[in-house]
């Protein structure tokens, strides 16, 4: 009785957990860039060669298991059994032709997939500033003045050439579908090359945890075709905000919600460096310790 209701609990528990696989989604094996889809290629590759250990060796625990069960008389007894070279070849022999197969991939992977190497396009590259604050997304444009809040927006198959820092704790910039994520550090200037092959959503997010409002630290990444983009810039000009040091210091400070779409008409110059300079300095220490073997200062008056 209590067997039959467990081949039935089992069947159930297997049911919903794929139920709830269902859930799952696959953003990263549906990559909409040349980077990200060299990153899909990449993972899959890497995959697929460590399973050609993986699988073998599950399958072999289940036959092993049972071919030499206790019931089964047929079964060869060698409890004299040592050593089989030809075994051994391939024990050691597979992972090691997988490894140095998989160090190639990657060594030559690392180079091609460089963050800070530029795309080799026959059109000029989108620069566009990112800065990570509390908890929120600012996106500078400095080649057109503008500025937003949670929104970006560029034009599809051209590059985008993005310069990363923080103004305050660390986080990670991440557009799973169009590949590649980078530290955004306070007082640091990282960089990160991405292009959309077509028009679309793509959703941006941190991969790292940095405080209470992290969970809402996302945005939309939006590729446009060139006539929607640049009709884009024309409202984003239109808006009467500036964004200088004063207003930023003000849009920085800490929100646990979601921060709403906000658009900057203009931009002071400078201000991604000057977000960047803010930290140069700090923590250092401007008087220099006394040597351990100094002698102390004669302070009393004999």
């Amino acid at each position: 009785m209590m067997k039959t209701c467990w081949n039935r609990a089992r069947y159930a528990l297997m049911a919903f957990m794929l139920l709830g696989l269902s859930g799952c989604d696959w953003v990263l094996f549906n990559s909409k860039g040349a980077v990200g889809i060299a990153q899909r290629d990449l993972i899959i590759i890497c995959v697929a060669l460590m399973l050609i250990v993986v699988i073998p060796a599950i399958v072999m625990s289940i036959v092993f298991a049972w071919r030499y069960r206790a019931s089964n008389q047929k079964a060869k007894y060698t409890p004299n059994w040592t050593h089989s070279t030809k075994i051994e070849v391939v024990v050691w022999g597979v992972p090691l032709i997988i490894v140095c197969i998989l160090a190639f991939i990657v060594w030559k992977s690392t180079h091609e997939l460089d963050p800070y190497k530029p795309l080799e396009s026959t059109v000029e590259p989108l620069n566009v500033e990112v800065i990570a604050t509390d908890w929120k997304w600012v996106f500078v444009y400095p080649d057109q003045g503008i500025a937003t809040v949670n929104q970006l927006k560029f034009p599809a198959n051209r590059p985008l050439a993005f310069s990363i820092t923080s103004n305050s704790t660390m986080n990670t910039f991440f557009i799973p579908q169009l590949g590649g994520q980078i530290y955004a550090m306070a007082g640091m200037r990282t960089q990160l090359h991405l292009i959309a092959d077509e028009t679309g959503e793509f959703r941006g997010m941190s991969g790292n945890y940095s405080g209470l409002g992290f969970s809402q630290m996302h945005f939309m990444a939006t590729a446009l075709t060139d006539v929607e983009f640049d009709a884009w810039v024309d409202e984003v000009r239109e808006s009467d905000k500036t964004l200088d040091m004063t207003s930023f210091e003000q849009l920085a400070q800490p929100t646990r919600h979601y921060y709403p779409i906000t658009y900057f008409g203009s931009v002071e110059p400078q201000l991604f460096k000057k977000v960047i300079d803010q930290f140069i300095g700090v923590g250092a220490n401007t008087t220099p310790a006394p040597a351990l073997d100094a002698e102390p200062s004669q302070t009393t008056k004999e």
